[in-house]
């Protein structure tokens, strides 16, 4: 992996919370990410094949720091526990973007309760991603 800090196709600052996710493979993660809607942001390569830091936006605002798990490092969240949820006004459209990549379902596109629609996905470090219209 180069050395090269690359910068993000999206000029968009966040004044929000964003989330960061550890994972044994980042940049496949970030692939999957992308496949889901997401667009790349900054990358720090790290040595040996790392991720020192990354970030994938999301492009109805928001983003998520992923990297390369590390022992006693900054972000050392055991790698699949995380639980994310995403805000969009296009749950049906980013659902069909997760079949499409062969995502694990954990819940179909539904109506909830609370008047949101959304649905749930695992990604392949076990992490759970829910996409629905509910923004608080």
């Amino acid at each position: 992996m180069s050395e090269t800090i690359s910068q993000p196709a999206i000029d968009q600052k966040d004044h929000n919370v964003w989330a960061a996710v550890s994972s044994h493979d980042p940049m496949a993660l970030r692939a999957w990410l992308r496949g889901l809607g997401f667009v790349d942001g900054i990358l720090v390569p790290g040595e040996d094949n790392t991720v020192n830091h990354s970030e994938m936006i999301w492009p109805e605002g928001g983003r998520v720091m992923v990297a390369t798990y590390t022992e006693g490092g900054a972000f050392d969240v055991p790698v699949g526990t995380a639980c994310l949820y995403v805000v969009t006004d296009h749950p049906a459209d980013v659902c069909a973007q997760a079949k499409a990549l062969g995502a694990r379902f954990i819940r179909e596109l539904e109506d909830t309760d609370y008047g949101s629609t959304g649905f749930s996905v695992r990604d392949d470090d076990g992490n759970s991603w829910s996409f629905g219209t509910y923004a608080g």
